[in-house]
């Protein structure tokens, strides 16, 4: 079986000095190797065929057949590495906490420990006789949510 980090260790070698940044690699039983990588502006389908051809130069289809997938992280799909989250800051957010609370906000802040996500929220505002829509920053540990991913607006 092919090995999962020599697969990691051949893409952080491509990325080495590119705006990419690695979001998941894995190897299945079938030796199927799945890489995902991701940046900024969107991953361009010239650059995965480079890396996909830079990492197939390392390994020996006579030894070890497999089949390789590189491609981007995927519009939609939860976020897997913190470069994620500090790419979405200033963008919209929707989320599911460990406790089963969806909520969708604006990306703060987001480091090592966690992130912040700034919602509105219904709150009782003084002088007001009805409760006022109110931004409120919510911090989370990444332990806190199951899932963070970035809202697609297409207006």
């Amino acid at each position: 079986m092919i090995d999962k980090n020599k697969v990691k260790e051949l893409a952080l070698e491509w990325l080495e000095g590119k705006e990419y940044f690695l979001v998941d690699a894995t190897v299945d039983e079938q030796n199927k190797i799945t890489v995902e990588i991701d940046h900024r502006d969107g991953v361009w389908i010239e650059d995965c065929c480079e890396l996909s051809r830079f990492i197939e130069e390392h390994f020996d289809r006579d030894v070890e057949d497999f089949e390789l997938e590189v491609g981007s992280a995927g519009i939609g799909q939860p976020f897997k590495v913190l470069q994620q989250y500090v790419n979405s800051i200033g963008y919209d957010v929707e989320l599911l906490t460990a406790d089963g609370k969806k909520m969708e906000g604006a990306m703060k802040s987001a480091d090592e420990q966690g992130f912040v996500v700034t919602v509105l929220e219904k709150q009782r505002v003084e002088g007001k006789k009805r409760p006022q829509m109110v931004e409120v920053d919510k911090a989370f540990g990444y332990d806190d949510v199951k899932w963070v991913k970035s809202i697609i607006d297409f207006k």
